[in-house]
């Protein structure tokens, strides 16, 4: 009888994926469900993308590809740096992965040894401490309170670090709050981190481009340029450019880690479809005019969204300043029952419920490391946006105690 590694003993399916099952099952059985559960753009992909590959199909580009990447992609990728985020790099600084998450999983195998540290701000998109312990290390959460924005204080990360620490983890905009950092918060943690020299950063800023309010994201190397040989930045295609299903994921970093990293990807699965690349590199050179407009329609439905929020009676919510998620807080519910009968004993039985009863796929902010909490995403249809508003706020109308 086959039995799984012990690593996998208690490894959990992803919340965000497991939700998202739940509701297309209920979706085949004829149930009206609206799913929020997955940050899944509901825009195209832009024709320069498509062109892009078709391009790479006429030119018979279909063979295997360099691990690290076709070079027009990472000059593009380059220049990408150069043009968003005031960065020269090298092309020997990068690498492309089959999304962003393998980006993740190259760097923690690459590096983590048996109970290493992973200091991971809470609320954390729910891959990052899950990764790390595939490899033996120890995720260690600092919260972020929701009076602060969700922003990590830098005395709370000076306390979690310790000799075992080996990264610190930092996703501004963050996935599930859409909280970003400003450049007083980067200064400060930049300190903390100058203090102790023995600790990476990973900074995944694959929401860059979806901010708020006129703000502008700012890199940790942006305000730490001597910090350049501690920090790996993960971006990809998927969120601004609308490319999910492309996994075009890329790494920049220090070269000795870059190069362990594109061993770890030698060794599971090589270079990425080379059709993705040529389409991943044409986008990049195109205008970001898409991704502005992109912006702007994330905003607006922001505003609708987080206001309905507001409005309910039972509801918390913060007004996200990047990303395209809602994270309203459920604190007051809890321990009520739902009208179908359901307790309310967390987030998790309230996400369930609201599934169940009302047909709205949702996330539970414990799944996040920060709960009760739901996260809800606003990448949908202004219908369906509305539709969604509207059964929330019926269902916890009919919350009884």
């Amino acid at each position: 009888m086959f039995k799984p590694a012990e690593r996998l003993a208690t490894l959990p399916t992803p919340a965000t994926i497991a939700m998202a099952a739940r509701a297309r099952e209920l979706k085949a059985q004829g149930k009206p469900v609206i799913s929020l559960a997955l940050g899944q753009p509901d825009f195209p992909s832009p024709n320069a993308a498509l062109e892009g590959a078709v391009a790479e199909v006429r030119a018979g580009h279909t063979g295997y590809p360099p691990i690290p990447g076709q070079k027009p992609l990472l000059e593009a990728i380059a220049a990408k740096f150069k043009r968003d985020n005031g960065l020269d790099v090298s092309l020997e600084q990068l690498m492309v992965c089959n999304g962003g998450k393998q980006a993740i999983f190259n760097a923690f195998m690459a590096s983590l040894n048996e109970g290493d540290e992973v200091v991971v701000p809470a609320p954390y998109w729910v891959s990052y401490p899950l990764i790390a312990r595939m490899f033996g290390g120890v995720p260690v959460e600092v919260p972020c309170r929701e009076e602060d924005g969700f922003r990590p204080q830098a005395e709370a990360i000076r306390a979690a670090i310790t000799p075992r620490t080996r990264w610190l983890v930092l996703n501004f905009p963050n996935n599930p709050t859409g909280a970003i950092l400003e450049r007083a918060d980067l200064e400060a943690i930049a300190a903390v981190l100058r203090d102790a020299p023995h600790v990476m950063v990973m900074s995944d800023e694959i929401y860059e481009h979806l901010t708020f309010d006129g703000k502008a994201h700012l890199s940790l190397l942006n305000v730490a340029p001597d910090l350049a040989e501690r920090v790996l930045i993960i971006n990809g295609m998927s969120k601004a450019y609308a490319m999910t299903g492309w996994r075009v994921g890329f790494a920049c970093g220090p070269v000795p880690l870059i190069k362990a990293m594109i061993k770890v990807q030698g060794n599971a699965t090589s270079g990425i479809c080379t059709l993705a690349q040529g389409g991943a590199a044409a986008a990049l050179r195109e205008d970001m005019a898409g991704v502005q407009a992109m912006r702007a329609t994330y905003e607006r439905r922001r505003g609708v969204v987080v206001g309905a929020l507001q409005q309910i009676t039972g509801l918390s919510c913060a007004m996200p300043q990047g990303a395209f998620y809602a994270y309203p807080g459920l604190s007051t519910l809890m321990g009520m029952h739902s009208a179908g009968g359901r307790l309310l004993k967390d987030d998790v039985a309230f996400a369930e419920a609201l599934l169940e009863e009302a047909h709205i796929a949702t996330v539970p902010g414990s799944a996040f490391g920060y709960g009760p909490h739901l996260r809800l995403s606003f990448a949908a249809a202004d219908a369906e946006l509305a539709e969604a508003c509207e059964r929330l706020k019926d269902f916890v109308a009919g919350i009884k105690g």
